[in-house]
């Protein structure tokens, strides 16, 4: 549905962030990340012990490209 719309001001849009203005059919945005994390690291609660005496986070990662995303269609 058409509208009138005034001065905008975008700050900052992110890597897998959408900015429209006016009609839209579908917006699909597409991202893709990898993340490290170690043994006991998303653990979230009160009065935690976590104990990991010999944890290792392997990141090594020799290949260059893991999930393509090359087109948002």
């Amino acid at each position: 549905m058409p509208a009138i719309v005034g001065t905008v001001n975008v700050n900052a849009i992110g890597a897998s962030g959408v900015f429209n203005i006016g009609d839209v059919y579908n917006i699909s945005p597409k991202s893709a990340v990898k993340t490290y994390a170690g043994a006991g690291s998303f653990v979230t609660g009160n009065n935690l012990k976590i104990n990991n005496y010999h944890s290792v986070t392997n990141t090594n990662d020799n290949d260059v490209l893991d999930q393509n995303v090359t087109a948002n269609i």
